[in-house]
């Protein structure tokens, strides 16, 4: 079981960076129109100002609106997927020096613990306090200025990475609960003890 449940995991990390690598690419090419347009657009507006000439009226008079409002919704669904995503790999910052002075079962039940606070936490905020988010953004119809999208799509990001950290946490759980305390581990803290 915990083969198939390490395999699961690989797969939904990596189905977390694919869909990282391409929300963070249309982030860079959103954010680089924006700067390409707001400086075609000042040169534009100085030549005008300087000859009178408009060889290219064609050309944006000002940064594209939406660039700045996608490149923000994209950092938002980057960062919680981000998050969702080094959760799965365990790259999330620890402190792990009280843990460590205590004996090896103390550790595993501190473990434990801290995989159900967490889990706690992603069920009631990200899971269930994302989707009232979603669920009243869009009851109300709150719409974007610039895209003119729904804001409950764009806050389903609480949801999904919730939904992801969940399962992280699940499968932590279970590798920390069926993890069996090393005879290594209790010389090791005798040793520390001493």
């Amino acid at each position: 079981m915990q083969k198939g449940l390490l395999r699961f995991n690989k797969w939904m990390v990596n189905l977390l960076n694919a869909i990282l690598i391409f929300v963070m690419l249309a982030l860079v090419c959103s954010v680089t129109w924006g700067v390409i347009t707001r400086s075609v657009a000042n040169f534009c507006v100085r030549l005008n100002e300087w000859t009178g000439w408009q060889p290219w009226a064609w050309l944006p008079t000002g940064q594209a609106t939406w660039t700045q409002e996608l490149a923000c919704f994209m950092l938002i669904w980057v960062t919680l997927l981000g998050g969702a995503a080094a959760f799965g790999t365990k790259a999330h910052l620890g402190v792990d020096y009280f843990a460590e002075k205590l004996h090896p079962e103390g550790r595993k039940l501190m473990a434990v613990f801290s995989h159900l606070v967490v889990l706690f936490f992603a069920l009631a905020i990200f899971v269930w306090g994302g989707w009232n988010v979603v669920s009243d953004s869009l009851s109300m119809e709150l719409m974007t200025p610039a895209l003119g999208w729904k804001m409950g799509h764009v806050y389903i990001a609480l949801p999904v990475a919730g939904f992801f950290m969940v399962l992280f946490t699940i499968e932590n759980l279970l590798e920390s609960l069926g993890a069996s305390v090393n005879e290594n581990d209790e010389t090791e803290f005798e040793g520390k003890a001493k």
